[in-house]
């Protein structure tokens, strides 16, 4: 068993989704397990949905522009237009009732959001099956049981393995299923976190004992930088299962943060492909050693800055970072880089509004509280003399840490 994943770029019209129809046709003979992300973004504009009906505004505008969006890319794509112009009528109208739904906030995120991913598999599946490969469509949320951390559903391991290899067995057609999105307990849709489907591949590659894990990117591997910012980026031939999962702690985004742990726990191979060329080798991730590795740069944009000064002239001490570290945990949030002075703990998140300023809210019953937005960090891991001045004299650097292994930067702009 083979487990693919495709992104929402390899999804964002027509030609892109014959194109990754192709690459499953090619590879349908061996046992496949596919998951899907939403096409291209429709994640945005459920969020802008999500927003609006927040606040209380109307999101007709928006709810047409993303039917519109799908009817006509299944149109393009299928023959018999019947059967998923009824199925995407009733997403549709789910959709709008669970928009319209009242209550917290991460609650009603959740209950919409993954409605991207249910219409992009729905319109693959019934493609894939006029295309003569004998597709079956899964509801993830049946198969991956989460808790009820809303917007960063924790995975229940126990329960999910257990799901899955009742089916794995009967498993005889190529699997289309979802990324992103799990059930809890009470049956409500719970995400995985932004970015989520590659979590999703693990979680089934592992559960499944996959002989590998396969995510098709628009870049032709891992790279040492993001080649839009550096244009002489390298392609990694392999990388060690614990040198990626560095990368995406420190926020390369080619890979979502959870996606590693599980495949190395089982010794599953991760590789990275381009969908746009599918010939080419691609990155493979598994237990190895490559000495000397040359610095990999990651940029890590809407970051927030929070810097909490005690008021009553004490040095900043263990019991503060105690209030602190807790009031981070309960919000959910999760810290980036931070540093200390004597009076003062500075700590940088993911700029998510309303939780950032919550967090702030909590954190001001015992400190003054000051706070940046609109930040870049920038991270040089196995950084050399050269990438180490040269990152440290960025314009704009408002926070500078190093260790022996990584250089980190924040920067203004």
């Amino acid at each position: 068993m083979k487990v693919f994943k495709f992104g929402g770029a390899s999804l964002k019209d027509e030609k892109a989704i014959r194109n990754v129809a192709s690459i499953i046709k090619k590879n349908a003979k061996e046992n496949l397990w596919v998951v899907v992300s939403a096409m291209g973004g429709t994640t945005d504009l459920l969020e802008r949905i999500i927003a609006l009906s927040q606040a209380g505004k109307n999101f007709d505008t928006e709810l047409h522009q993303l039917k519109q969006y799908h009817t006509t890319i299944a149109h393009q794509l299928l023959a018999d237009t019947r059967a998923i112009d009824q199925i995407l009528e009733t997403f549709f109208d789910d959709l709008k009732n669970n928009a319209l739904l009242t209550g917290d906030y991460d609650f009603v995120y959740d209950q919409v959001i993954g409605f991207g991913e249910l219409l992009s598999s729905t319109i693959v599946h019934q493609y894939l099956n006029q295309e003569g490969v004998a597709a079956e469509w899964m509801d993830a949320r049946n198969l991956i049981h989460t808790d009820s951390t809303f917007r960063e559903g924790q995975i229940q391991w126990n329960e999910t393995e257990k799901k899955i290899k009742a089916i794995r067995p009967h498993l005889k057609n190529t699997i289309l299923t979802q990324g992103f999105i799990g059930y809890n307990e009470k049956k409500e849709t719970v995400s995985l976190g932004r970015e989520g489907s590659d979590f999703s591949a693990a979680i089934f590659g592992y559960c499944l004992h996959a002989d590998s894990v396969t995510i098709w990117k628009d870049v032709p591997g891992v790279m040492s930088a993001d080649p839009k910012r550096i244009p002489d980026a390298v392609v990694f031939d392999e990388l060690p299962y614990k040198e990626t999962a560095e990368m995406t702690y420190f926020g390369a985004s080619v890979i979502h943060p959870k996606t590693v742990k599980p495949l190395a726990n089982r010794g599953i191979p991760l590789v990275v492909k381009s969908f746009i060329d599918p010939s080419l080798p691609g990155t493979r991730i598994h237990e190895c050693h490559i000495p000397n590795l040359p610095p990999l740069i990651v940029h890590k944009e809407n970051q927030c800055l929070i810097s909490c000064k005690v008021t009553d002239y004490t040095f900043i001490n263990e019991n503060h970072l105690g209030i602190i570290f807790r009031a981070i945990h309960q919000s959910g949030m999760h810290v980036n880089v931070m540093q200390n002075s004597a009076i003062s703990f500075s700590f940088c998140v993911d700029y998510r509004e309303h939780k950032v300023f919550q967090l702030i809210e909590a954190l001001s019953k015992n400190f003054e509280v000051f706070y940046n937005t609109g930040l870049l960090l920038i991270t040089v891991k196995n950084y050399d003399t050269k990438t180490f001045n040269k990152y440290r004299s960025e314009k704009g650097v408002i926070l500078e840490q190093s260790s022996r292994a990584a250089l980190q930067v924040l920067v203004k702009g």
